[in-house]
């Protein structure tokens, strides 16, 4: 069986080319939008500012209203001038 060809993307995340998402992660348009201009590394990143933004606002992921919190908080981080980190939030060593 012939390996599939990576798929490459110009990241809006990382600012270069990298290897794109497998499928998308997303519903929607914003998904297709996703899938066409994040990588992989990209999308990683954005997992890892949404988990902390879950736990720092102790959010429920499933509330509309934090669904809608972090689906804009996604559209600054990914597509935007960069989203922010909550007041007082201090990185955990090594991280």
């Amino acid at each position: 069986m012939a390996d599939t060809p990576v798929r490459m993307v110009d990241c809006v995340v990382l600012k270069k080319s990298a290897p794109g998402l497998e499928r998308p992660v997303y519903p929607g348009e914003l998904g297709v939008r996703i899938w066409r201009q994040v990588s992989k590394e990209g999308w990683q990143r954005w997992v890892a500012h949404q988990t902390m933004l879950i736990n720092e606002y102790r959010l429920v992921p499933i509330e509309p209203k934090a669904r809608k919190f972090l689906e804009g908080e996604m559209e600054k981080f990914i597509f935007g001038a960069g989203a922010t980190k909550p007041e007082g939030f201090v990185a955990p060593p090594g991280g």
